[in-house]
């Protein structure tokens, strides 16, 4: 049985997420994930708490209750000049941070150098910053997927979903990207995600990555799909953002608010019988 059916669908339908990552990381991401919202196929977003554009995007999610919004657990920061660090005091959770007070660049510097009880003092208190603002989250995801770096941080990951009763992203694709076993951390009683979708740094390399989006939609197959997306401006503010750092860099994020905002590629859900879903639906049906 597919996820789709677990929630009361028939098993051949198609139903899609098209989440955009990264809301908060600075004023390009957030007016591109806006747009992305309002005038074109997103239907789902989530917000990294620690960064500095962090009120922007909570003051629209707070004003527009209508878009499904969730929480970008954040444990990284992959950026070459642009940095942030935990919420709470680096005293309280030192374990998290690099020489200078921020998270590391990589999730093998996480994985060498992070103890489980400091991932869940500031992963809780992320998702606390984000309530105490008024914001009515409805899941809770991760930059990165930084949680699944080791067996401990997923587990924890997974507890804050039930104490706070918020659908967490579980996925065997992502968790093979990051080197997690899904054989090994994956119980019965976990909700999945059947599959994700996220474009290859080969796909944009190669000029492909709309290519790769369509394949994606002309292709999908039954159950509960999940495209995850980053979409920006390609402007100074992003490219100082991501200067060296082309792998989702600012030309992509261009690339993904470009296809994901033409109207010509909205008719393509239609055609392929694609039902979008967010994950407040999930919420309540499961």
């Amino acid at each position: 049985m597919n996820s789709a059916q677990k929630l009361g669908f028939s098993e051949k339908t198609k139903l899609l997420i098209i989440h955009a990552d990264d809301a908060g990381l600075c004023h390009s991401e957030n007016l591109a994930t806006i747009q992305s919202l309002e005038n074109g196929i997103v239907n789902s977003y989530s917000i990294m708490v620690p960064c500095p554009w962090f009120y922007e995007m909570a003051t629209f999610a707070k004003n527009n209750p209508q878009f499904d919004n969730g929480i970008h657990l954040t444990l990284t920061c992959e950026w070459e000049n642009y940095k942030f660090g935990p919420i709470l005091p680096v005293s309280e959770v030192p374990s998290l941070v690099d020489l200078n007070g921020h998270f590391y660049k990589k999730r093998e510097d996480l994985r060498k150098n992070a103890s489980a009880v400091d991932v869940g003092k500031e992963l809780q208190a992320q998702i606390e910053c984000a309530l105490k603002f008024g914001l009515k989250p409805t899941h809770i995801d991760s930059h990165m997927y930084s949680v699944a770096t080791t067996s401990e941080f997923f587990k924890i990951y997974k507890e804050l979903g039930e104490k706070y009763n918020l659908p967490v992203l579980i996925n065997r694709e992502l968790m093979k990207m990051v080197g997690l076993s899904p054989e090994f951390n994956i119980n019965e009683s976990d909700f999945l995600i059947d599959k994700t979708f996220v474009g290859k740094f080969e796909n944009f390399e190669s000029g492909k990555l709309r290519d790769y989006y369509d394949t994606v939609l002309e292709n999908l197959t039954s159950g509960l799909n999940l495209i995850l997306i980053h979409p920006a401006f390609d402007n100074n503010e992003m490219k100082g953002v991501t200067i060296n750092h082309p792998n989702f860099g600012s030309e992509w994020r261009q690339v993904d608010f470009d296809f994901f905002t033409n109207k010509v590629n909205k008719s393509k859900l239609e055609e392929n019988n694609i039902e979008l879903v967010t994950w407040n639906d999930i919420k309540n049906r499961r």
